[in-house]
């Protein structure tokens, strides 16, 4: 079914914008498998939505399928997981959306992140948020528009500014992150596939040992960068070089011969698909781990 309108019309049971509970019969069970049910009717769906189990709510929370107005409500749910799965939930509607990125549970504004109905103005409100893990979430974001995007060069988080750098595919963002004065921004800048050669080679010589291992590892390089970094200064860069993906055989075979033992051993040691390489992942998309009060999306608290 397509996105849901939530028209903000008052419940005509209740007589306000909550559906009033109309209990089914059954074990707890029982409802729980009507309200996965996709034949399940959708006032059906509606009674469900007010049920006393949070399990029962958060099925129906989950529903592609689940009428506006069972999502309504449950954009105010005292149990946070099933706020969340309406967080997830493509159907729900732009009016719940921008409700639920305000919330006050993290997990439920990071949820938002993550959900395919966003649009600009869910993002902008993401981009004007006091969390910085859901700016960043916002920051690795394919959909970012420009705007957003150059917004976000001048956040106040470094973080925030690394994961932008990392994920961007706007030339312009790029090239203003490459002249960031944090190293770690300038690293994240490194490990995008969609820098220039010229840009790859102004990274080569960055001053931060961070930058140019960070480099060698994710992204492949003109003859002239990998001459000059075979021979770097850093061992960490030359061992990032020895154990990384993209470094062509020749360059590897080069430092088999390495000053430094680590490094030689790393170079004649070294096996295709080992997992040694730090490719750029996929965006974080915020998942609540199993364990209670975990940290960050993707990240051990």
């Amino acid at each position: 079914m397509g996105k849901q309108q939530d028209v903000g019309e008052p419940d005509r049971q209740s007589g306000s914008d909550t559906t009033a509970h109309r209990p089914i019969g059954g074990s707890a069970d029982a409802r729980l498998a009507l309200a996965q049910d996709p034949t399940t009717p959708q006032m059906t769906l509606i009674d469900l939505a007010s049920d006393p189990s949070a399990v029962v709510r958060k099925a129906i929370a989950a529903r592609p399928d689940a009428p506006a107005q069972a999502l309504r409500p449950l954009t105010r749910d005292h149990d946070r997981q099933v706020r969340e799965a309406v967080a997830r939930n493509p159907s729900t509607s732009l009016a719940n959306l921008m409700r639920l990125v305000k919330d006050a549970d993290r997990w439920v504004r990071w949820a938002v992140a993550g959900n395919p109905a966003c649009d600009e103005s869910i993002r902008r409100a993401m981009s004007e948020a006091s969390d910085k893990e859901l700016r960043g979430l916002l920051a690795e974001s394919r959909e970012l528009e420009p705007e957003l995007a150059a917004k976000l060069t001048d956040d106040v988080s470094p973080e925030v500014r690394e994961r932008l750098a990392t994920h961007t595919h706007d030339p312009d963002v790029i090239t203003t992150l490459l002249a960031d004065r944090t190293a770690r921004v300038r690293k994240g800048v490194a490990r995008n596939p969609r820098t220039t050669a010229e840009q790859r080679s102004a990274l080569a010589a960055d001053p931060v040992v961070d930058v140019r291992a960070a480099l060698v590892r994710a992204v492949e390089l003109d003859e002239a960068d990998l001459a000059r970094l075979v021979d770097d200064r850093s061992v960490q860069v030359r061992l990032a070089m020895a154990t990384s993906e993209v470094v062509p055989s020749r360059i590897r075979q080069a430092l088999t011969r390495d000053s430094d033992e680590m490094v030689a051993s790393a170079a004649r040691d070294f096996r295709p698909g080992s997992g040694n390489s730090s490719a750029v992942r996929a965006p974080r998309i915020a998942h609540r781990p199993s364990a209670a009060g975990a940290g960050r999306p993707g990240r051990a608290s």
